[in-house]
């Protein structure tokens, strides 16, 4: 795995002007063309590669029924709390056909620390019924199908076809979405446009991998409040750098999961992550 480009060759911040006499105007910068901006994102997805070659979904899954109902479960919440919950869950419900007589009482108290969990079991027992009743109780590989179950839209029917089936798909979350206008991929909030934008930047064969990419990047590095612009690896080639910490030491206390020293979110991650595995329920 390279290692992160140095403090020296961050773009340096811009002069403060002098105490006396007009500051003068910022200099005139000519506006990226898009041939440019397609080489530096292209750019940047190669120096992400080197720096988590080992990104993979940060769910627990065994099969693409568990990832599809953990994707379902991490919404508004953290993906180590779903791999702490689903474990009970799957051991009660192990398949389409069980969860679907589930009572839902039951899988409330289950799935309750993941939050929304009346709604997000509501939806559980309506995507399982459909798996049942129309899929032959088996996860369909079509996004077109996928996306007619409860509960689940585009993005994940992409983590489930992405990582479960080797379909690649662009998996537009909080995170992606974040870094990608940073980097001034697009402009849009939409995430279907954002979607659209950053496919026609891709090979095909890039996008279910990139999507890891980058959620790791933003999830590690590039915070929304406070990215640790001071420790990242491809400052050089973001637009935005200068918005978080620049400062190197003050940046590195802000590193999160293996970038930091500390466990990342999967209970069994895979056998090259260099980082720990999450702590089991109330080990925390």
């Amino acid at each position: 795995m390279s290692k992160p480009s140095t403090a020296a060759s961050k773009p340096k911040a811009s002069r403060t002007p002098k105490a006396s006499g007009t500051p003068k105007a910022p200099r005139k910068t000519k506006p990226e063309s898009h041939l440019a901006m397609v080489r530096r994102a292209r750019k940047i997805n190669r120096e992400l590669a080197e720096v988590y070659p080992y990104a993979h979904p940060e769910l627990d899954f065994r099969n693409p029924f568990e990832l599809l109902v953990a994707t379902v479960l991490s919404a508004q919440t953290t993906d180590l709390r779903v791999n702490q919950t689903t474990p009970a869950l799957f051991a009660a419900y192990p398949t389409p056909e069980d969860m679907a007589a589930a009572v839902p009482e039951e899988m409330e108290e289950i799935i309750r620390p993941t939050g929304f969990f009346r709604a997000k079991t509501t939806s559980l027992l309506g995507l399982s019924a459909a798996l049942r009743d129309r899929f032959g109780g088996e996860v369909p590989g079509r996004l077109e199908d996928l996306v007619t179950l409860p509960g689940v839209g585009r993005k994940t029917a992409n983590v489930v076809l992405g990582n479960a089936f080797g379909v690649p798909g662009i998996t537009v979350d909080t995170h992606f979405g974040r870094l990608v206008r940073r980097w001034k991929w697009t402009t849009e909030e939409d995430p279907v446009k954002v979607e659209a934008d950053v496919a026609a930047i891709f090979p095909k064969s890039e996008w279910t991998m990139l999507s890891h990419r980058v959620v790791f990047h933003g999830r590690r590095i590039c915070h929304a409040r406070k990215p640790a612009c001071g420790a990242c690896p491809i400052a050089p080639l973001c637009p935005s750098y200068g918005e978080g910490e620049t400062d190197p030491e003050k940046a590195r206390k802000l590193l999160k999961y293996e970038m930091g020293g500390y466990p990342g979110q999967r209970l069994s991650p895979p056998p090259d992550y260099p980082g720990k595995p999450a702590p089991a329920p109330g080990a925390e």
